[in-house]
């Protein structure tokens, strides 16, 4: 029994099966191989690093997730962080929140601790909480533009071990 390009009730709803199916048939009527090489491969190259760190957070009842609002102040409230960082103005400091003394850091989100920029961004253990010499950032609650700006571009954070700062 011969098969057409009828998908009409009467050809028994079987098309190109005995060809490999419809990839198959794509197959034999376009340049498959042309496709692949011609194929954008910007989603191949991997995931996106900014989106990445911000995985762990996924999936997660807002109640579980240490560094919420009620447990940071606005940049912008902090003087002397003003003064310490000049480089930022006003309006950039309304974007930052800072994780209040004592606020639990959630195991494997990454920070940045405004006090140590040189420190660069880090993924934190279960046992790390916010203290009165940090300014910890939490990069799930900062926009893309102003981590970038806080701790370079390409920064990988590094895991955070026993008896490292905080």
């Amino acid at each position: 029994m011969s098969r057409t390009d009828d998908h009409s009730a009467g050809d028994g709803r079987h098309p190109y099966s005995e060809q490999g199916g419809t990839q198959a048939r794509h197959a034999q009527t376009h340049d498959v191989r042309r496709e692949e090489a011609t194929r954008s491969k910007a989603q191949d190259q991997g995931r996106d690093e900014f989106a990445d760190d911000l995985v762990s957070d996924r999936g997660r009842a807002d109640q579980d997730r240490a560094g919420e609002i009620g447990d940071s102040i606005p940049a912008s409230d902090d003087k002397q962080l003003r003064t310490e960082m000049p480089g930022l103005h006003a309006d950039d400091l309304k974007r930052l929140s800072i994780l209040k003394a004592g606020t639990q850091l959630d195991q494997g989100s990454v920070y940045v601790d405004l006090n140590d920029l040189e420190r660069g961004p880090f993924k934190a253990m279960g046992d790390q909480e916010a203290s009165d010499d940090t300014r910890y950032v939490a990069k799930r609650d900062t926009d893309y533009e102003m981590w970038g700006r806080l701790v370079g571009q390409g920064r990988s954070a590094v895991v955070e071990r026993p008896g490292d700062h905080g």
